[in-house]
């Protein structure tokens, strides 16, 4: 059976049909939503199928939406049509597994079982061990410098199914559509697009080969990748030699200005810093911390959630705080962060408070539900005439000894430190991991 049978099984296009609904998402440029995919997969499963064989199947341009990045720059997504996602979906669900056993166990990005926390681990144990000088290299717009010749090559060692190949090297090729316009695509992979992850790993296992073969202390997540040695010499000059062989072999550029040596107080990954640990014993060891920018982010997140002016109730508020605060947490939970959680959690509070006393508005309402809280009726009345504002009403005590810390929890409001404590207690039993 070719490929490409195992791609169009009709258990095999069900499932990736699934996958695509539960993952959600835009429509493509063909407004076809994911809700209706499914029925169109049963009404057309046999004609779709003959087209793919026949060679006759041509992907629908991509729709370009461009994002904010966190270093105030745009990043171009592209989002194929549900259509496009499903079939891409079917087709790397049945190539992975021909991939997925010779990528290299420092690889750690879009893969089974692998994530963002065992490549962080890695790198800490790695700086832990005497490992302090790191080649910290970026690669410049890697997704769309992806040479397409090159990964068709590629693609063809494991697969030598034409139709399948031809139905990849049809989606690689298909024009973005950007402010009205078509722009023809001769190179890069389209962010966003349910293969992308898979064919972005098997570029750069020529890279993790590359390092292997050298026997190199390294971690890479998708296109971020890090090296690490004991001398600022080995580290600059073996760096060097993995730009000369990206430029040469892979055809990658580099940025420079995002490139260079680094010392574990400078170097990031993933989100996480490093700081010096001050336990006895621990000398020239370190810890994780969460990043500068990832904290403003987050708390720029909890500040929209928790705005007086978001059209919410209070239940759904803290509905969606639990949700954005775990999601956050379980990402960063082996970083010391209690004081910065216990810090965060007081302000948290006090913005909820604020919304309470917001939803009251008018002044009786104000006095009576300070009255059923059980403030005296001589303080009720001045404070619910209060001329301050909200949110110095919200950090006084008439509001911080009545919507107390076990009301608001009763009502559904989990602490960032009750969550982290949770999560994070196996790892902290580490001396890798001490709370600070």
């Amino acid at each position: 059976m070719q490929t490409i049978d195992k791609v169009l099984n009709a258990g095999n296009l069900t499932q990736a049909c699934y996958e695509v609904i539960r993952n959600d998402g835009a429509a493509g440029v063909d407004k076809m939503s994911v809700k209706e995919l499914k029925d169109y997969l049963d009404e057309n499963r046999n004609v779709l199928s003959e087209l793919i064989r026949n060679g006759n199947y041509i992907p629908k341009p991509i729709r370009g939406k461009e994002i904010p990045k966190s270093n105030g720059k745009m990043r171009l997504l592209g989002i194929p049509t549900v259509i496009d996602r499903m079939l891409q979906q079917a087709v790397s669900r049945i190539i992975m597994p021909q991939f997925e056993y010779m990528f290299s166990e420092y690889s750690f990005g879009f893969r089974p079982e692998r994530n963002t926390l065992q490549a962080v681990t890695k790198s800490l144990n790695y700086i832990n061990s005497g490992y302090q000088h790191i080649a910290d290299i970026d690669l410049k717009g890697f997704f769309d410098e992806v040479d397409h010749c090159l990964l068709m090559q590629l693609l063809y060692r494991k697969i030598k199914c034409p139709g399948t190949l031809q139905l990849i090297r049809r989606w690689l090729r298909v024009p973005i559509l950007q402010n009205g316009k078509l722009i023809k695509r001769r190179k890069g992979v389209p962010q966003g697009s349910p293969i992308s992850p898979l064919l972005s790993n098997i570029m750069l296992h020529e890279l993790d080969m590359e390092l292997e073969k050298r026997q190199l202390r390294f971690v890479r997540y998708a296109d971020d990748f890090s090296i690490y040695f004991k001398t600022k010499q080995e580290a600059k000059m073996v760096g060097n030699s993995i730009y000369l062989f990206l430029r040469d072999k892979l055809k990658l550029p580099i940025n420079r200005e995002k490139s260079g040596i680094r010392k574990p107080l400078d170097f990031k990954i993933l989100g996480y810093g490093f700081v010096p640990t001050y336990r006895k014993g621990d000398k020239g060891k370190y810890q994780l911390v969460v990043e500068e920018k990832r904290w403003i982010s987050f708390k720029a997140r909890l500040k929209e959630i928790t705005r007086k002016t978001t059209p919410m109730s209070f239940d759904e508020r803290v509905q969606k705080l639990k949700e954005v605060q775990r999601g956050w947490i379980n990402n960063f939970r082996l970083a010391s962060m209690y004081e910065k959680l216990s810090e965060l959690d007081g302000w948290l509070r006090n913005r909820l408070r604020y919304c309470i006393w917001h939803h009251w508005k008018k002044p009786e309402r104000k006095r009576k539900n300070l009255l059923r809280l059980g403030v005296n009726p001589e303080n009720a009345y001045p404070w619910s005439r209060s001329r301050m504002g909200g949110w110095a009403i919200a950090q006084s005590p008439i509001l911080g000894t009545t919507v107390t810390i076990d009301k608001l929890v009763k009502r559904g409001y989990e602490a960032l430190l009750t969550w982290y404590l949770k999560v994070a207690p196996k790892y902290k039993s580490s001396p890798l991991f001490p709370i600070v």
